[in-house]
């Protein structure tokens, strides 16, 4: 069986920045098991699987270990497919997910997702992260998905050097470490070896979590946002109501085909 499969850079302007993933269309799902092999042939942080479902896409995402509740910058890989090669007539389209309904909307050169906003509350900071980072960050914060800490400044995020054997006992999907940015509003970095991704590139998930979090400290809805992976990627947030728009755009790196069985 012949399946096409693209790769797109997500959350920057130029390719080989941002946070690269895999999307895979298709009229019908395939098993799970195959999905799952598939993404981990892949490699990256993230595959998307997306098929037409009641007027909208049913949309799925996996690493390369486990199917994940939602991933932003594989949905917004995604919406770059339907909008540019699959040729989509209007100017937002929406997607089921298991994390609900999300939209994407087409803004000048950017492609804006509509996701849920996270609920935070704050916790003692678990010893496993600060022996992983060997280093105690300022407030520490429980997400649906993620734990989210917070430090002092941009200077202390780009220091830290994570021991992912240690971080990888915390209860949760991922470790959010954010600060407020030198040249944009906050910047954060996204530690993930609880499902196969020690460092993600470019996160738009956890800026569910972020936006929120910034928006009440910072006074504003409207936020810049850096990722300071090796890759960088580069987001705008707007925090609406109980929902947050995070903004990126998209570069092409791959068009292929893929051989599975059946």
């Amino acid at each position: 069986m012949k399946n096409k499969i693209y790769q797109i850079d997500a959350f920057t302007d130029k390719l080989f920045c941002g946070n690269p993933a895999a999307v895979c269309p298709l009229e019908k799902w395939l098993p799970d098991e195959t999905m799952q092999n598939i993404a981990a042939e892949n490699n990256l942080a993230e595959t998307a699987f997306y098929v037409p479902e009641n007027g909208r896409y049913r949309i799925r995402w996996f690493t390369p270990v486990v199917e994940v509740d939602l991933c932003g910058h594989a949905t917004l890989a995604a919406a770059h497919v339907i909008f540019n090669i699959d040729n989509y007539d209007k100017d937002i389209l929406e997607f089921d997910s298991r994390s609900g309904l999300l939209s994407v909307k087409k803004q000048n050169d950017y492609l804006v997702l509509n996701f849920p906003s996270d609920k935070l509350i704050r916790i003692d900071t678990p010893i496993e992260i600060i022996a992983g980072l060997n280093y105690k960050p300022r407030e520490t914060y429980k997400g649906i998905s993620d734990v989210m800490i917070v430090f002092s400044s941009q200077n202390e995020i780009e220091k830290l050097k994570p021991d992912f054997t240690m971080l990888k006992r915390v209860d949760c999907r991922g470790i959010i470490a954010t600060a407020p940015g030198n040249q944009v509003d906050f910047v954060s970095r996204f530690f993930a070896p609880q499902v196969g991704v020690y460092e993600d590139p470019v996160t738009g998930s956890a800026h569910t979590t972020l936006a929120p979090f910034w928006a009440e400290r910072l006074g504003k809805n409207n936020l810049t946002a850096m990722q300071l992976s090796e890759r960088k990627g580069w987001l705008k947030c707007k925090l609406i109501g109980d929902r947050v728009e995070i903004a990126g755009e998209t570069r092409l790196y791959m068009t292929g085909q893929i051989e599975t069985e059946g």
